[in-house]
Parts: C-alpha cells; sequence; structure tokens
C-alpha cells in the first residue's frame, strides 16, 4: 500500500494542514470540509471533518455532493475545446456566427445604469475573448459598475435560479452593452455561459448531454451533472451564507440540490463530489488522459494554461476592482484557468505554471505540474472570500511536501 511518504508528504505535516481547517469549523464559521491531496496520480490523503448538514448533525463523508459553481468553468472550457480539436471553430471567430442573440453588441460609453450611453463595438467578440474573461460581460452579483446594476434588472449573474433556459440568457446578455471593448481588460463574467452556449449549438447537443456522454461517462463521474438525483439526497449538503453579524446561516435545503435548473450554466450550475472531481484533475495531471481515455491532446492542454491575457500582463494588471476566485497580484489566466506566474508576487507557496479555479461556496482546486499534483478542497459556505481558506490550504499543503 502506498503511503504519504512514498508520494513525498510527512504525514505530521499533513496533521497541521488539517488542524488549521479544523479550527474554522469548530468555531462555526464553516460547516465541514473535505480535501483531497493527489501525488503522482494517487490519493496522498483525504480529509472529512465536521457537517454536510449542521442542522440535522449529518457528518462530511467521502461521497458527500456538494454545489460546486465555478469550478464548472473548467468543465465547460474542456468541453469547448474539444470541440476546437474536432475543427468546429477557430479562437478568432465571432462568437455571433453560433449566438446570433448577441450579434448586435455594443459597449457602455457613460451614462447611468437607467439611461446609459452606448457606442458600436470596434472588432467583434470572439469566442478567445469569452474563454479568457476578456469580453466584457460581467455578473450581476459584482457591484463595482453600472453595467453590473443592469445585469440585476435583468435577472442576469446573481444567486438566484432562473427561470429562462440557456438561449434565453443569450438574448438578455445581448440587450445589454459590454463594459469594455473585448480584449481590452479582465472581467470575471458571464463568459462561460457562453461559452456552455457555444458548446450546445456546435455539438447539436443540450449541454447537461454533452457533458454526461462526452465528459463525465468516459471518466466515470457519475456523481457529477446539473442535479443529483433524488435517490441522493441524504448525501447533498444544504448551502450557507455568511451573514454579517450573524454569522453562518443556512441559503438553501439540500433538498435544492435536486431540483434540475432551466437554465444549464456552464459557468456554475454542477452538482459533484469530490472524489469525481479528483478524476477531472487526474485527466489534467495526465495532459488530457484518464485510464485509458483521451479527452484531450497534451499541446491542446498546454495552450489552455498558458497566461493568454495581453502582453503577459497578470489579472491586476488587466482587471478592474472586481471579484476574482483566486488571488489577482501575480496569477494570469488561460483558457478557463488561472495560471500562477509569479509565486512570490501572490505572496504564497506554489509553483510557477500551477492552474486553478474556485467555486463561490468556497470550494477549490489546483493543479501543479512540476510537483505532479492536485488538491481538492469542498465546503458550502457563501461567499467564498468571506475567509482566507483557499491560501491556508495552499499553506498546509506545501508545507507537507518534503521531498
Amino acid at each position: 500500500m502506498t503511503t504519504p511518504a512514498d508520494l513525498g508528504f510527512d504525514p505530521k505535516r499533513l496533521g497541521h494542514l488539517d488542524a488549521v481547517l479544523h479550527q474554522y469549523v469548530d468555531k462555526g464559521k464553516i460547516p465541514g470540509v473535505q480535501t483531497l491531496v493527489s501525488r503522482r496520480g494517487e490519493l496522498v490523503h483525504r480529509d472529512c471533518y465536521g457537517f454536510r448538514d449542521v442542522e440535522a448533525a449529518l457528518p462530511v463523508e467521502a461521497d458527500t455532493l456538494y454545489r460546486i459553481y465555478s469550478m464548472t468553468k473548467p468543465i465547460t472550457s474542456v468541453a469547448l475545446m474539444m470541440l476546437y480539436e474536432e475543427g468546429h471553430f477557430l479562437m478568432e471567430n465571432p462568437v455571433s456566427r453560433w449566438i446570433p442573440e448577441l450579434g448586435d453588441l455594443r459597449v457602455w460609453a457613460g451614462g447611468t445604469e437607467e439611461v446609459p450611453e452606448t457606442r458600436a463595438l470596434e472588432s467583434p467578440l470572439t469566442v478567445h475573448h469569452v474563454l479568457t474573461h476578456t469580453s466584457g460581460l460581467t455578473y450581476g452579483f459584482q457591484y463595482a459598475h453600472p453595467v453590473d446594476a443592469m445585469y440585476r434588472a435583468a435577472d442576469l449573474g446573481n444567486f438566484t435560479q432562473p427561470t429562462y433556459d440557456l438561449q434565453e440568457c443569450m438574448a438578455r446578455l445581448g440587450d445589454l452593452p459590454l463594459q469594455f471593448e473585448p480584449g481590452h481588460a479582465w472581467n470575471y463574467s458571464m463568459s462561460t455561459d457562453v461559452c456552455g452556449r457555444l458548446v450546445e449549438v456546435m455539438s447539436g447537443q443540450t449541454l447537461d448531454e454533452f457533458f454526461r456522454t462526452r465528459i463525465f461517462e468516459p471518466l466515470g463521474m457519475a456523481d457529477t451533472g446539473f442535479a443529483a438525483p433524488e435517490a441522493d439526497l441524504e448525501r447533498c449538503s444544504p448551502l450557507y451564507v455568511f451573514a454579517p453579524g450573524k454569522g453562518m446561516t443556512t441559503m438553501a435545503s439540500a433538498r435544492s440540490m435536486i431540483v434540475p435548473p432551466s437554465m444549464l450554466s456552464g459557468g456554475g450550475g454542477l452538482v459533484s463530489s469530490a472524489d469525481d472531481y479528483l478524476r477531472f484533475c487526474h485527466l489534467l495531471v495526465g495532459r488530457g488522459q484518464l485510464d485509458g481515455v483521451r479527452l484531450l491532446s497534451p499541446r491542446t492542454l498546454q495552450f489552455m494554461t498558458t497566461n493568454h491575457l495581453p502582453g503577459g500582463k497578470s489579472l491586476n494588471e488587466m482587471g478592474q476592482a472586481t471579484f476574482s476566485e483566486v488571488a489577482m497580484a501575480g496569477t494570469g489566466f488561460g483558457l478557463g484557468f488561472s495560471v500562477l506566474l509569479d509565486p512570490a508576487a501572490s505572496q504564497s507557496l506554489g509553483s510557477a505554471g500551477q492552474y486553478a479555479w474556485g467555486g463561490a461556496a468556497s470550494t477549490a482546486f489546483w493543479i501543479d505540474p512540476a510537483e505532479d499534483l492536485a488538491v481538492v478542497f469542498m465546503t458550502q459556505l457563501l461567499p467564498s472570500n468571506t475567509y482566507p481558506l483557499r491560501r491556508h490550504l495552499q499553506a498546509g499543503v506545501y508545507q507537507a511536501l518534503i521531498d
């Protein structure tokens, strides 16, 4: 049997990692944690602690199901790049070729959210723009720009469950201005929902069907989808939210996870288990292949995990005063993943070339090719920037790696 020491980890030091994360649970800040650490394609460490359901005192277990929110984005990006490999599009192609609802976009030029001033685009919105979040789109849950408020008024990009489908989402996006000229800045946005619609139109399949037949079934990810089966209700976690002055309170029941959504959000709609997501990570560690199943070529994956921001800039050099699922200093962005450029600038342990993303309920993952390392972290607390969980997680993993 392979031990942590065989894979370069000190078991005692892994205890430091667990102890730090357990403090968040013991202090009532988060409901529970599940941490998976893998090296060279083998599981080094699993820690389950606390509750998947605090009120019912149901413990976190290995098969607990979670809302992974924006950890859906890398899966959608992989799906779209599978179609790229099949010749369905080029990076420079206008998105409107497949999504006519986005064919008459305009750019914010001033005014107010009630009476905006707009101008025509200088160049079309391309597939590369939506894969890199340089599209000029945004999210309604952000409060940095008048266009964010226009999204909220249109019921776009909030934490409410839309009553419309993905095609209608595109129509609503097409009616609103972009925040900036595509390619001129970086803004965390509904870009990956556009990627999901591109997958649908190019493949002729609904997004859930493409995911199921082309990714989840081939990889053995039986616990991942846009809703959990009713038979798995006991495995589902309620969603908790940090409320100022109240601490952690329940936002949504476990039962909400078994309700199929009207809109199949490629940007944040999936539920999954830690083991399923680790299988997806092992596909990435395997340079596009897992257990004899190849979804991407090694060179396509290398292309995706290279910084695509103009001039090699970092997120904080390209972005506005906006939210991100990773620290923006010292970090670039590829096609669906953040890419660590400078660990010193990010003020965290890690390797240049490490790629990652997280979810709104404080979930996270990263892949470190230099160390042949994959980490998956699951919990269920909104918003993800409430506590520095990910930074503690990253420090705790690397301090335990001693070879």
